[in-house]
């Protein structure tokens, strides 16, 4: 058993926790969204789909990390935008020890972390195929749950590594370690970049998307201005075209709608700055411009700004 505290209780958050309390953890999941933490704390946590249909009673829900002792593992679990604010908020879960992993899309997530927290315990995450959706306060819908990759973000396979693999493995996931887990980042960034702000900008489908010549065009540069940027950076991709790889992962979840469009239909601010957004930033520190990307981030930046 493991003593794991989940920062972020949206919809992916709220199922690593009530998977891994269902396992046995003793876990806490914590969220500034009061309606959900009160009614997971007062009927339990329902989720339904992929992993089954539960209840989870056995969960500590509160909205402030001061309430907590110190545990064994952090999962940081929001957005983005999020991440600096709850690595924060962890500093009095951590004992010396204590292991730290992200799991959030885009780029610089670790990075950001390390800006409040010790570089040294922290751990990188990338799920892949793994879908969720909130359906009211206390109840998760779990869609998919392909493969969640974890790695060291300084590089290298390790002990830790292995034993929090096994943690979440015996709660229903499909974990692997990985020694190069910044490959694993990149790889995924690259199919984000290709889709996340061209179908919001366009507001269709990833085939909706592939199937139009125009915004397939935009799209697909999009993403081959993040390969570019990769190889500049000396990221060990495993393909060598990128073009063939961002089409056979738009091909397989044709009728997908990326977060970030729906953030927009919900009228919700987006991860923009740490997707598209990040591709110009990365590539000038790389020597190199990301026009495409500069153009759709500021799109979706200036609608964004409309929402209040």
């Amino acid at each position: 058993m493991m003593k794991i505290t989940v920062i972020g209780a949206g919809a992916m958050g709220s199922v690593y926790a009530g998977l891994l309390a269902d396992a046995g953890n003793d876990v806490a999941v914590v969220d500034l969204w009061e309606a959900h933490i009160r009614a997971i704390s007062e009927q339990g946590l329902h989720i339904a789909g992929a992993s089954g249909d539960r209840v989870v009673k056995n969960l500590d829900a509160v909205t402030d990390t001061a309430r907590l002792d110190p545990c064994d593992l952090v999962i940081i679990a929001t957005k983005a935008s999020g991440v600096a604010a709850a690595a924060r908020a962890a500093r009095p879960l951590l004992r010396d020890d204590t292991l730290v992993l992200t799991i959030q899309n885009g780029l610089g997530a670790g990075e950001r972390i390390c800006e409040h927290l010790a570089a040294a315990n922290a751990l990188l995450g990338v799920a892949g195929g793994f879908g969720a959706s909130v359906k009211a306060p206390g109840h998760v819908h779990h869609n998919g749950m392909e493969l969640i990759r974890i790695g060291e973000m300084q590089g290298g396979l390790s002990e830790r590594v292995e034993r929090i693999a096994a943690v979440w493995r015996d709660a229903g996931f499909n974990v692997q370690s990985y020694a190069d887990i910044e490959q694993l980042i990149w790889e995924k960034f690259i199919c984000n970049v290709t889709f996340s702000a061209p179908c919001t900008v366009f507001g269709g489908t990833i085939g909706e998307v592939m199937a139009d010549p125009h915004a397939w065009k935009i799209a697909l540069t999009c993403g081959l201005e993040a390969d570019a940027v990769a190889r500049a950076s000396s990221i060990a991709l495993s393909f060598e075209d990128a073009g063939a790889y961002v089409r056979a992962f738009g091909s397989k979840m044709p009728n997908a709608r990326p977060s970030m469009l729906l953030d927009h239909l919900a009228g919700r601010p987006s991860e923009i700055d740490a997707i598209n957004g990040m591709v110009p930033v990365a590539a000038a520190k790389a020597g190199l411009r990301a026009p495409y990307n500069e153009v759709v981030t500021a799109i979706v930046k200036s609608r964004e700004a409309a929402f209040g």
